[in-house]
């Protein structure tokens, strides 16, 4: 069951320095939210830190609350890799495990996570999660393959099945497709389509036309200058801000006069 994301006063550290200050935002379940704004505004460690993949950077930490399900992130006893398994990541770069073949990259979570699993469940697993990723008719017949053997298109695809396998509530993706050809791109972005009647997908990208047909609702992130923190400017459905932003920073960024 997808579920919805309300952040309230967040500020991330890294050390002493402040890189993200004051964001307030509700995510919706079930709905594709893009986070945008020029480079080094805290897009991306705003997003690591829905689900704490932020902290494996020494120093990190957060003030303020991330409420998922009624539950707080950063509760005390709340376990980061339970946030992990409730909120998958998929990266820039396709990270398919090069050592493992599509199969075992598939299911490479849900061994971490159960014990002992029958054949015939690891089968279906693999099966459901290729088809849902839009990939099983491309690799069935090869799946004992290294993952890496895959092109960059499906290799991405590869690390999203792998990442719903566990079957998470909330999809992150980090510029899934600034790596990919126009063709494999297409093929995510459809798929993201797929996948929102199922999960609640946040996704950060440079690229405007992407947020603006992948999207429901789009987050506008700025820097006053280099060394200030990050902050989300403006927050709304993404028809109208990309046709109607109350920012003129946010009018000026998509219009592309900077960033």
């Amino acid at each position: 069951m997808a579920k919805s994301i309300d952040v309230s006063d967040l500020n991330i550290y890294y050390g002493d320095f402040l890189a993200v200050e004051g964001v307030t935002i509700p995510i919706a379940a079930k709905s594709v939210t893009a986070f945008i704004g020029p480079s080094g505004c805290g897009k991306s460690s705003f997003l690591r830190s829905l689900n704490r993949m932020h902290e494996v950077i020494p120093g990190a930490r957060v003030e303020g609350k991330i409420i998922i399900d009624g539950n707080d992130l950063y509760g005390a006893g709340t376990d980061p890799v339970a946030v992990r398994r409730e909120i998958g990541m998929v990266f820039q770069r396709p990270n398919p495990f090069p050592t493992m073949s599509i199969y075992e990259n598939v299911i490479a979570g849900m061994r971490l996570n159960a014990k002992r699993m029958k054949k015939s469940e690891a089968d279906d697993a693999v099966e459901k999660s290729l088809r849902s990723a839009n990939l099983w008719a491309e690799v069935e017949d090869r799946l004992r393959r290294p993952g890496s053997s895959l092109s960059g298109g499906q290799q991405q695809r590869l690390c999203i099945a792998r990442a719903i396998a566990v079957e998470p509530q909330v999809l992150l993706m980090d510029e899934p497709c600034s790596a990919l050809d126009p063709i494999s791109t297409s093929a995510i972005e459809d798929l993201i389509h797929d996948l929102q009647h199922d999960y609640t997908i946040v996704i950060v990208t440079h690229n405007m036309q992407q947020a603006a047909r992948v999207s429901e609702t789009t987050a506008f992130f700025n820097l006053s200058a280099v060394g200030e923190p990050g902050r989300l400017v403006e927050y709304g459905s993404t028809t109208k801000i990309f046709s109607n932003p109350d920012n003129e920073s946010t009018e000026a960024y998509i219009s592309g006069r900077f960033g």
